[in-house]
C-alpha cells in the first residue's frame, strides 16, 4: 500500500461530545479509526487550528449567533462557536485516538480571515495547505478518509481530493455528521456526483 494513505480529519476533543461545537456520537468512531490506522502504512491527520477570535466564530461578528450564515469575501460561511482555538484542550487530539503513526499534521483555520474545511483549500478555494504536494512528492496516488464531520471538513477534503486526482474513498462508518439543515444528504450526494467513493 505504498501509494495510499489514511487521512484523519479534525479528530479533536472540541468535536467530540463534551466539546464546543460536539458532533453527536463522534467519539464513537475512534475505535474504528484506530483499526483504519493500524492498516495504513502511511496516515496524516488534519488538526483545526483557530486563533481567538477567528473570523468563523459567532462571537467575532456583533449581534450574530452561531450556525447563522454571513458573506465572506470568498462567499458564504457559516459562523460556528468558538472552537479548536490553538494550545488549547479543546484543539487536543482525542486521548483514544492512536495517532502517533502518524507521518504529516496539516493544521487549518490558522488565518484569522478565513476559515478552512478541506484538507487541501482554505475556504477561498485557492490558497494550499500544502498537502496535494506532500501526497504527490511521496508517490501517493489515492486516499481514505475518515473524521470530523462528514458532511464538512471530511466531505470538502474529498471532493478536493477527487480534484487532485487521487482515487478517493470515505469510511461513513468511521465518520460522524454535523447535518446542519440536511447537510448530510446533501453533502453526500455531492461528493457521489464529484466521483467520491462511499464505503
Amino acid at each position: 500500500m505504498a501509494g495510499k494513505a489514511l487521512v484523519v480529519i479534525d479528530m479533536q476533543y472540541d468535536f467530540c461530545p463534551g466539546g464546543a461545537l460536539a458532533v453527536a456520537g463522534g467519539d464513537e468512531i475512534i475505535p474504528v479509526i484506530n483499526r483504519l490506522i493500524g492498516d495504513h502504512d502511511h496516515v496524516v491527520l488534519t488538526q483545526d487550528w483557530h486563533p481567538a477570535g477567528h473570523s468563523s466564530f459567532a462571537s467575532s461578528h456583533p449581534g450574530k449567533t452561531p450556525f447563522g450564515m454571513i458573506d465572506m469575501p470568498y462567499g458564504p460561511q457559516t459562523l460556528w462557536p468558538d472552537h479548536c482555538i490553538q494550545g488549547t484542550r479543546g484543539a487536543a487530539f482525542h486521548d483514544g485516538l492512536e495517532w502517533t503513526k502518524a507521518e504529516l499534521v496539516i493544521r487549518k483555520g490558522f488565518r484569522r480571515p478565513i476559515d478552512s474545511y478541506s484538507a487541501f483549500f482554505e475556504n477561498d478555494r485557492t490558497t494550499p495547505t500544502g498537502l496535494a504536494g506532500y501526497l504527490k512528492e511521496r508517490g501517493i496516488s489515492e486516499v481514505v478518509l475518515c473524521g470530523l464531520a462528514t458532511d464538512f471538513c471530511v466531505a470538502f477534503s474529498a471532493i478536493d481530493a477527487v480534484k487532485h486526482g487521487l482515487s478517493t474513498t470515505v469510511m461513513l462508518d468511521a465518520c460522524r455528521g454535523i447535518d446542519l439543515g440536511e447537510s448530510m444528504a446533501a453533502m453526500t450526494e455531492t461528493m457521489k456526483a464529484e466521483g467520491v467513493t462511499l464505503a
